[in-house]
């Protein structure tokens, strides 16, 4: 079943991330993030729960990110402390 629930990004890198929503989630589910770019590009990371804090938010790894994929999210984090994010 997909759900969707809008989330904010914190602690990013290549590897992964943590997903503050008040979302529900299992670890290891898998779970596919669609992000903004400041561009106003949307860039999809696929990955799997790797923790879960009920009411806050969860840690997100990334699976196999193409070089596309790798690329702007290397843009987003080297331009980050710029936006303060």
């Amino acid at each position: 079943m997909s759900r969707t629930h809008e989330a904010r990004v914190d602690d990013i890198s290549l590897g992964g991330c943590f997903v503050n929503t008040l979302g529900r989630v299992e670890l290891t589910e898998e779970v596919n993030l669609q992000m903004e770019l400041p561009s106003g590009e949307w860039l999809s990371l696929g990955g799997h729960v790797a923790s879960y804090q009920p009411g806050v938010g969860f840690g997100m790894c990334f699976d196999a990110l193409s070089e596309e994929q790798a690329a702007k999210l290397e843009e987003l984090i080297a331009t980050s402390e710029d936006r303060r994010i």
